[in-house]
């Protein structure tokens, strides 16, 4: 029967409620059924703007570790993983915000908060610091933001309202890029050569009189470029280099179709028509991205080499660089080089052969190697092989070459199993760029200070360091950054000269150099002694070299001891100076390996200023004078140490030189009258200085280093001052700064004799 409650029965119990977790479930399904409430259709469409900046963070960062499989294919493999990655993320971030009760459009949100994270990981992994990859995402972000919104209101035709708060956007946006966005750096005075006879020699950069024909060799295997499978016109050996890797992916393996146990002999062959035999030039790329092929990047200086009448060879190294998927061989340093003498070894082959394009065409007598980046050390390192291959059979198979001429580009400088290359009597030549944004300090001279010369040797060292040039230009196919994206879209470019000028200041250079130490033609000398004289064949920016031969006789180079009294064959002494003996060093305050003095004006401006070398009188000085045609030494500008912003106008010194006999005879001659002291180049590498600081853990160092220029005094100028000044009666040289605070420099002095091997620079 039913009951009734009433009072004779008691009050009805109260209702029971759900458990609390019950509740808490229930409450949180709700919001997750309502986590799209608030996004609307307008909000929809604006998620296109975040879509786009997404997709284009996918498509910077796969593009800067490529699959090898094209770009198409790379470009289409980032839009579906980053559609795929915002889709999932963006939906997490939704349904988490919905749990909170934000009363948000959260899809946008959501969408928005994983382009930031997204973003800010991509450039954490690409070496910025935290905080710049935290402030670069957001304003890449808040952009893609920027976009969407405003195609939302396109399209829902509310325009009018939503000018404010695009224009608040934009501002809030922009805002902190004038807090990180600095200059540019200060422009520097263009090279120029009022004083200098031009040569007269043809332009070393244009084509010679040589038909010639290009083809490869390879080992017919290769599983992505034709030119090195079927369309190989001769079939090569493949090399075991157990010896020297152990360390070898199998993802490497899987895409070269090879391991290192077979790596092949590939190349590209630019060959002169006629008898022969002509000299052998070959060339190998450095540790470009392992995907994209860096060998026929030189093909500039192939076909130009080619119709000089030199067999020009570009080797095949993709498969010791860097991938992203899998990483680089061990020993690769050790391997270039072992590489280059393995090619030696096939081409030595290949000459043998009646029939073979190679067939007594190769003068081994005459042999040069160049090499850029990586290659630029391998090529050195190849020229003192006995350091590392003393018991490699493949020494004594290269022993019928002659390596003549080394040229590095941008060169490395790592010590390998403790030592680096020091070549005694071969001809060194290495350019590099002030805007280097991969090599950014200046290792080729080192190289070139580890260069020695017999006395009265032929061969020379000479280097060109050049203020608009950056590193990867030196190749064709390396495009303008210096860095795989997405750090390389950080680097300044503003600056940067044309990449055809570039390698127009490598063809003149490259070209002159082959051409005065293989073919023996002298005209080309003086480019090498003084780049004044051939500036008709180069591109417009600011230069500065080094040149120093077996015709060089040292009086000091600074290196022999620490007592800055003690100057070789000879004492010093300074007035008017702070003075010191010490390290030179690169941006980031490494070690150049040579010492030098360093000079700074303190005196007053009535007072003299000098530091004075009195030369010891015996055999060692009388040698050094007799027949010497002039006073050569060093000198680095070291007036951007008082500058303490890179907007700032560089300085020059005003230094003086003053020749003195034992009778008494004096002469002094500005040094700007000769040739004038260039501010050295302040490179800013980064978009701002604020963001250099946290790029690569500040890798990029000072703003310059020590670069030092070569001067040449002909003793026929002082003898203008003083007709009775004796040059082989020397006893005092004198450097005299007449400015406030001038700082300089000094190191390699001697005097010079040009002998057999060309004329220098003459003046007007």
């Amino acid at each position: 029967m039913d009951l009734e409650y009433g009072p004779a029965y008691g009050p009805a119990p109260a209702p029971q409620r759900p458990p609390l977790y019950r509740r808490l479930l229930g409450e949180m399904g709700r919001r997750v059924r309502e986590t799209y409430r608030y996004d609307t259709a307008f909000w929809r469409t604006a998620l296109s703007g975040l879509w786009v900046i997404g997709f284009l963070a996918f498509t910077v960062s796969i593009l800067g570790i490529p699959t090898g499989f094209g770009v198409a294919t790379d470009i289409l493999l980032a839009a579906g993983a980053g559609t795929i990655v915002l889709a999932i993320a963006g939906n997490v971030a939704a349904v988490l915000l919905a749990l909170t009760g934000l009363r948000v459009p959260r899809l946008f949100a959501g969408f928005l908060l994983s382009d930031m994270g997204t973003i800010l990981l991509i450039l954490y992994y690409a070496d910025l610091e935290i905080e710049a990859a935290a402030i670069i995402a957001v304003l890449v972000t808040l952009l893609g933001g920027l976009g969407g919104l405003t195609v939302g209101l396109l399209h829902s035709g509310k325009v009018a309202r939503g000018v404010t708060g695009i224009i608040l956007l934009v501002a809030l946006t922009l805002f902190p890029l004038t807090l990180v966005n600095g200059g540019q750096g200060n422009p520097l005075q263009k090279s120029v050569a009022p004083d200098v006879i031009p040569l007269s020699a043809a332009d070393p950069g244009a084509p010679g009189d040589y038909n010639w024909h290009m083809f490869t060799y390879a080992s017919g295997k290769d599983l992505h470029r034709t030119e090195y499978s079927t369309g190989a016109s001769l079939i090569s050996s493949e090399v075991d280099a157990s010896a020297y890797i152990k360390d070898w992916s199998e993802l490497r393996t899987l895409f070269w179709g090879f391991g290192y146990k077979s790596l092949p002999l590939n190349a590209q062959v630019w060959m002169p028509e006629g008898e022969g035999p002509y000299p052998l030039v070959l060339m190998v790329h450095g540790n470009h991205i392992m995907e994209d092929y860096s060998e026929g990047g030189y093909a500039y200086l192939g076909e130009l080499l080619a119709s000089r009448g030199f067999i020009a060879v570009s080797l095949d190294e993709n498969f010791l660089n860097y991938s992203a998927w899998s990483g680089i061989p061990d020993n690769d340093f050790k391997v270039r080089t072992w590489m280059i003498l393995k090619h030696l070894e096939q081409i030595a082959t290949f000459s043998q052969e009646s029939g073979n394009p190679f067939y007594q065409k190769i003068d081994s007598a005459q042999t040069a190697l160049l090499g850029h980046s990586r290659g630029g050390q391998a090529v050195a390192m190849a020229a003192d092989a006995g350091r590392w291959f003393k018991s490699d059979p493949v020494l004594a198979a290269t022993d019928a070459f002659h390596i003549t001429s080394v040229i590095a580009l941008a060169p490395t400088d790592t010590a390998i199993e403790g030592q680096q290359a020091r070549l005694n009597d071969v001809n060194y030549l290495t350019l590099q760029g002030a805007r280097d944004g991969d090599v950014h300090d200046f290792y080729g001279d080192r190289q070139y200070i580890r260069t020695t010369y017999s006395r009265n040797s032929d061969a020379f060292k000479s280097s060109l360091y050049i203020a608009d040039a950056n590193h990867s230009q030196f190749n064709s196919d390396w495009g303008l950054r210096d860095q795989v994206l997405p750090a390389g879209l950080f680097l300044n470019r503003s600056q940067i000269m044309d990449g055809k000028d570039q390698r127009q200041i490598a063809k003149v250079y490259v070209s002159a150099f082959l051409e005065t130490t293989l073919h023996g033609k002298n005209e080309y000398q003086g480019l090498f002694h003084d780049y004044r004289s051939g500036l008709q064949w180069l591109p417009e920016t600011t230069y500065y070299n080094r040149f120093q031969s077996g015709g060089f006789r040292s009086i000091v180079t600074f290196d022999e001891d620490r007592n800055k009294n003690t100057a070789g064959n000879g004492t010093a002494e300074a007035t008017g100076l702070l003075w010191t003996e010490e390290l030179a060093k690169d941006r980031e305050s490494k070690s150049k390996a040579t010492y030098g003095v360093v000079l700074e004006r303190t005196a007053n401006e009535s007072e003299d200023a000098f530091y004075r070398i009195t030369l010891k009188s015996g055999v060692v000085t009388e040698l050094s004078l007799a027949g010497a045609e002039g006073l050569s030494f060093s000198l680095a500008n070291h007036d951007a140490d008082r500058v303490e912003d890179i907007q700032e106008t560089p300085l020059s010194p005003d230094v003086e030189i003053e020749l003195t006999d034992e009778k008494g005879n004096s002469a002094r001659i500005p040094l700007n009258e000769v040739r004038q002291i260039l501010p050295l180049p302040q490179t800013q590498f980064t978009w701002s200085p604020w963001l250099e600081e946290r790029m690569s853990d500040g890798k990029y160092g000072d703003p310059s280093e020590a670069i030092f220029q070569t001067y040449e005094l002909p003793f026929e100028e002082f003898q203008k001052e003083e007709p009775s000044l004796d040059p082989e009666k020397l006893t005092t040289l004198t450097f005299y700064l007449k400015e406030k605070g001038d700082k300089i420099m000094l190191d390699d002095i001697g005097f010079y004799t040009r002998g057999t091997s060309g004329t220098g620079t003459a003046l007007k």
